[in-house]
């Protein structure tokens, strides 16, 4: 069972390097607005996911470099109800503590319900049932705060683009809050105040958060009080890391981080950041990190400096590395790994491992990659610019509506795909892409009987699309710009997606490669 053999362990950028230098980003691909904790020797990270299913991914490490999913905080329909919620809605930015052994997230489902805490002994298990704080206006970007003598603060960004931070003491318990929130500060005079979190180091209360919207203006500042409700001064330092005067760097957009501090005393930051392409990105934003010192009082990112793509480990745990992620998925256990996701809902019925032994049959549907709805759409995030994906399909299509293939998706109106259609006399592989609402068949082939290799290429400013059968070498039948699969094009929060698809019919699917090919 190679695919079991790490049991969702990925095999992320920083685990590769040597032990005096780590790789940013620590999770590539599409893992936005981290928030971590530490317990003990053990640090947990959980990052945003919007539309997909399931919610939210639990990450651990010893290291803060490399990074095991080992769950997902919110893996149920009762916890998360997303049918209906357009692409880049559903969950935004969440923030994970531990406090008394319990660990919390807290986020907000913005469609549906608004914000809401789960709660669990093992994070790597099952999570509770949602705690809504049914507030009348609940804006985003919820975080909690466990001050010394027992008090917990929730903060949460408020008003939009114009708006600031407000604040308010809460029952995690029950979910109500003990005050009405309060405007505690207002930023610089960025645009989208959002992304709060509360500390306490050595008696004062930092407040720190996103500005300038999460794009190329994006920046983290950070304010200081003797009280959690201040009045909170601003750095005079602030923005504390922003790119947005280096539009040169390969990392931009960065911000919306999280604090933490390591068992001897080190400070660290996680936080998002992208890796464009002639300034537009695909991969989503991804988890960056970096170092933090303090000096007079302050926070210092990185002594100030840009981060980088290779950054120094001083000061970074004791390196753990993680087995090497298999590149080819056989299909032949029991449950699918857990970096397998869906669209809006779970898979229930949309696929199984049962029926056909060592295949995955994916099950399509009425739903297409078009809908707003939950196709038959068995998919990962595409974490590296250059990679190869592939699988071998076995499909017999009979009717006009029925199709399966590999697919690459951004949104509703933003994919492509590489796909078998036709009849049982007459099967045709089709390049279709869909670039802002417009579908065009770019390229066609007829097929012979018989399963199908379909392979993708993908390079930082194009995708190659190729099949073959009966062993005989590849055919190119077309290529596709990274660029209408990026967000400055396509829009939204989220990054492309590749998977297994299915409409209209079952196609059965004999393994699924995924092979990074080095940035």
């Amino acid at each position: 069972m190679r695919a079991a053999l790490f049991v969702g362990a990925l095999l992320l950028a920083g685990a590769a390097q040597a032990a005096d230098t780590y790789r940013n980003p620590v999770i590539p691909g599409f893992h936005p607005d981290p928030s971590i904790c530490r317990v003990g020797k053990d640090y947990y990270l959980a990052n945003s996911t919007f539309e997909y299913f399931p919610g939210v991914p639990i990450f651990h490490s010893r290291d803060l470099v490399n990074w095991k999913l080992i769950g997902h905080a919110l893996t149920r329909e009762s916890q998360l109800p997303l049918k209906g919620q357009r692409a880049s809605r559903g969950i935004y930015a969440p923030t994970l503590r531990c406090e008394g052994g319990t660990f919390y997230m807290i986020t907000t489902n913005v469609e549906t319900g608004g914000n809401f805490i789960v709660h669990t002994k093992d994070p790597a298990g099952e999570w509770s049932e949602p705690i809504w704080l049914k507030e009348k206006t609940p804006w985003i970007d919820p975080s909690l705060f466990f001050d010394d003598d027992g008090t917990v603060y929730y903060t949460r960004h408020d008003g939009g683009e114009k708006g600031g931070v407000v604040q308010a003491r809460i029952d995690v318990k029950t979910g109500k809050l003990l005050d009405e929130p309060k405007r505690i500060w207002n930023g610089t005079g960025g645009v989208w105040p959002e992304g709060p979190h509360l500390y306490k180091v050595d008696g004062w209360y930092y407040l720190m958060i996103a500005e300038g919207g999460t794009s190329y203006d994006h920046g983290i500042t950070v304010a200081r009080a003797k009280s959690p409700f201040g009045p909170f001064e601003a750095h005079k330092g602030n923005p504390i890391l922003s790119h947005r005067n280096a539009p040169d760097l390969p990392i931009q957009a960065t911000g919306h981080g999280d604090l933490v501090q390591t068992e001897d005393g080190k400070w660290w930051m996680v936080l998002l950041g992208i890796r464009p392409h002639q300034r537009k990105h695909h991969l989503g934003r991804e988890t960056f990190l970096a170092p933090v010192t303090w000096k007079d009082g302050w926070p210092v990112v990185n002594d100030g400096k840009p981060l980088a793509l290779e950054m120094s480990a001083a000061g970074l745990p004791p390196r753990v590395p993680l087995p090497k992620a298999p590149v080819r998925t056989e299909f032949d256990g029991s449950k699918l790994d857990q970096y397998w996701t869906f669209v809006r809902g779970p898979s229930t019925g949309l696929y199984s491992l049962a029926e056909r032994p060592g295949f995955l049959r994916v099950k399509g549907n009425a739903a297409t990659l078009e809908d707003i709805a939950t196709p038959a759409f068995v998919a990962r995030r595409q974490q590296h610019l250059n990679a190869r994906i592939a699988t071998r399909t076995d499909f017999a299509p009979n009717g006009p509506d029925q199709f399966a293939g590999l697919a690459l998706r951004q949104n509703e109106a933003n994919h492509y795909q590489l796909r078998i259609g036709g009849n049982k006399v007459a099967r045709r592989i089709e390049l279709v892409t869909r670039v802002k609402g417009e579908t065009k068949v770019v390229a066609s082939a007829a097929l012979k009987p018989g399963p199908v290799d379909l392979e993708i290429r993908a390079w930082p400013d194009r995708y190659q699309f190729s099949y073959a059968q009966e062993g005989r070498p590849a055919v190119v039948l077309g290529s596709a710009p990274t660029a209408a699969l990026s967000s400055e094009d396509a829009g939204g929060f989220t990054g492309v997606f590749a998977g297994m698809a299915a409409t209209g019919a079952p196609a059965d699917f004999d393994w699924f490669d995924y092979q990074p090919l080095g940035e």
